[in-house]
């Protein structure tokens, strides 16, 4: 029996977890849940620790039967009393920027001004009041796919008469203010346990939407890093990173989200709005990614502490110290 079942999709992304989980002699299984099925009426699986890496962004990569599946595996799984890590909770967040948005709202923590909208004819009305750029974006998608920007209406009206707007796989989209980024960078803050992990810094060239730390190439001093995935698009994609710890305050905040939204694993994004200096929150993951390379960036390997996680919620689990042989 393997002591942890991990559902994952995307075959590069968490080569790392496996790894370090077999140096360590810890016993797991995989699934593939846009492959999957269950009874209704079954008993509780076998496994203790059931961790959850499907990723929205699936259904590029001819998985877009997965993620509403998902939700229901979930529910299934967390009716037997497994520990789901990344549970429904946390997975329906993942799958919606609008309850993203308003749990922001919810906790009043300040985020770019958006509407939500469900049909084309809808898009002009929610964009009034918006300040210009802006970005629709489909609610749910992943490394950035499903975002257009517009710099004026009249590139809003024609998208919307040539049926260019993506709605994506749950046919609901935002229509958000475009950030100009403060120094030329986002900031995402990955979290493990509801407790701040690390911080990193992302340079972009603000065109870029795909944002994904196991696809960054170079540190900002120029040293190529080995990623983790999607190599051969290294030298394409132009993003630069660097280790940055935040302010106490925007870590609480950090800590607030995961925290209400039930993320055992997972990464917040923010922004530095370059017209008033305001820090904007706009990205809530519950599937992480860690950074490439991340011994030479932030000057440890978080699979290590990822995996001292789980082995915390297997003896929770459990009810007894848990030991494994390390290799």
């Amino acid at each position: 029996m393997s002591a942890i079942a991990i559902s994952y999709e995307q075959p590069d992304w968490f080569k790392p977890l496996f790894a370090e989980l077999q140096k360590r002699n810890i016993p797991f299984e995989t699934t593939n849940p846009t492959k999957h099925f269950f009874a209704i009426e079954g008993a509780k699986p076998a496994f203790d620790l059931f961790f959850n890496r499907m990723s929205p962004s699936a259904y590029l990569r001819d998985g877009i039967q997965g993620t509403f599946y998902t939700l229901n595996y979930l529910k299934f799984l967390e009716a037997h009393g497994v520990r789901v890590i990344n549970g429904y909770k946390a997975f329906t967040y993942e799958t919606s920027k609008a309850l993203q948005l308003l749990l922001l709202e919810k906790l009043g923590i300040s985020y770019p001004k958006s509407r939500v909208v469900n049909h084309s004819s809808q898009i002009e009305n929610a964009a009034d009041g918006l300040r210009f750029p802006i970005v629709i974006k489909a609610n749910i998608g992943g490394s950035g796919a499903g975002i257009e920007k517009f710099d004026s209406i009249e590139e809003v009206k024609l998208a919307v008469q040539e049926n260019r707007v993506d709605f994506g796989i749950d046919h609901t989209a935002l229509v958000q203010e475009f950030i100009p980024a403060r120094g030329g960078y986002i900031t995402r803050v990955e979290t493990l346990g509801g407790k701040y992990l690390y911080g990193i810094r992302v340079y972009t060239n603000g065109e870029s939407f795909n944002l994904c730390p196991a696809d960054i190439c170079q540190t900002t001093t120029g040293q190529d890093l080995v990623r983790n995935a999607c190599a051969l698009d290294a030298p394409k994609n132009g993003l630069k990173v660097e280790a940055f710890t935040p302010s106490a305050e925007i870590i609480a905040n950090i800590e607030r989200i995961v925290q209400e939204s039930g993320i055992d694993v997972g990464g917040i994004e923010y922004i530095i709005d370059d017209r008033d200096g305001e820090v904007l929150y706009y990205d809530v993951n519950a599937l992480s990614n860690f950074v490439a390379d991340a011994v030479n960036v932030i000057g440890f390997n978080p699979h290590e502490r990822l995996v001292d996680f789980l082995e915390e919620q297997l003896e929770t689990v459990n009810g007894t110290e848990t030991t494994y042989t390390k290799a």
